[in-house]
């Protein structure tokens, strides 16, 4: 896709009709091609200066549902949605009619009459599979209990631009086996990548995940679980973590710091990779926990470039779904 053909103004205008919407709830929605259209698609906007951006999707509109805490998530899709021109809509759940009883169908045959798209971020995945039933316009994950698409779309290209190449990558994710960690073994099937998983037993990423992921079949993908971290990161080029303790896990703490105390991220792991391998984690950080504090401010790590793309790639999202819808 060139810019040239983002510019094109009828792109943009579409009217609603019955012909079915286009979601994101999980990568696995995508083709290998689509994956690879998303990834060429945030390197071109990553590239293009802001007053061509704010053309791009000017007159659309998406409402943005909160029921959990976030950073990077709400600031990037509301710039990158203002960004290309379209009005971000931010709707916190306990200010919405949901806190008081309205059928989540309802809100969402509502809503989408008065916007282009429907983001959430929710505790349950149920919770966006209903959004999406009743939506007749675009459901995008951003972040639920089982996966988090967005984030593991900003990975790739970050991936890529530390890399110069997706295809071929050997990555280890060392954690917990949650949502991150399902969208990255998805993700690494849609682009051809090599995932090594190590978790303690008991929180290794669901069984059903990696059978979608299987079912890609992307060339050159394949997928292991370890049981020490050593050696899922020997010779790898990536040295993927997240936090040990999840929203919604809280009240595990004490049990998991003691389940994962092997699972942390330091130089001497590190060391296992490959000697220019790159450190990431999706934010936020809890430094002595999964990582220490020399690997995350190491020159090896990507984090906050990791954390821009969140920005990018969210664009490129939007521009492919309303795309898809026009």
């Amino acid at each position: 896709m060139s810019l040239s053909m983002l510019s094109k103004p009828f792109l943009w205008k579409w009217e609603r009709s019955e012909k079915m919407s286009r979601h994101l709830l999980s990568l696995a929605e995508l083709t290998t091609e689509e994956a690879k259209e998303i990834l060429n698609l945030s390197l071109i906007l990553k590239k293009t200066r802001r007053e061509k951006l704010l053309k791009m999707c000017s007159g659309m509109s998406a409402a943005l549902i909160f029921e959990k805490p976030s950073t990077r998530t709400r600031v990037s899709l509301d710039v990158a949605l203002s960004g290309l021109g379209a009005v971000p809509v931010i709707l916190s759940t306990s200010e919405m009619q949901l806190s008081r009883g309205e059928d989540l169908k309802d809100t969402a045959r509502v809503l989408s009459r008065y916007v282009d798209a429907i983001v959430a971020r929710v505790f349950k995945h149920e919770t966006l599979e209903e959004l999406a039933k009743y939506s007749n316009v675009p459901v995008v994950n951003a972040l639920s209990d089982v996966y988090h698409p967005l984030q593991a779309i900003a990975d790739v290209l970050t991936i890529y631009e530390g890399k110069n190449k997706v295809e071929g990558i050997k990555l280890a994710y060392i954690g917990d086996g949650n949502n991150v960690c399902h969208s990255l073994i998805i993700a690494s099937a849609l682009y051809s990548m090599d995932i090594r998983v190590s978790t303690p037993q008991g929180y290794e990423p669901k069984k059903e995940v990696v059978k979608i992921a299987e079912n890609i079949c992307s060339n050159g993908f394949s997928y292991a679980w370890f049981p020490v971290p050593e050696k899922a990161v020997k010779d790898v080029d990536v040295v993927y973590t997240d936090t040990w303790i999840s929203m919604g896990s809280e009240e595990e703490k004490v049990e998991r710091l003691e389940a994962f105390k092997d699972w942390q991220v330091n130089v001497d792991l590190m060391s296992k990779a490959k000697s220019d391998a790159i450190f990431m984690h999706c934010l936020p950080a809890h430094k002595g926990e999964e990582v220490t504090d020399e690997v995350f401010e190491s020159k090896n790590s990507v984090v906050f470039d990791q954390a821009e793309n969140r920005l990018h790639t969210a664009r490129a999202v939007f521009i492919f779904l309303w795309k898809e819808v026009g």
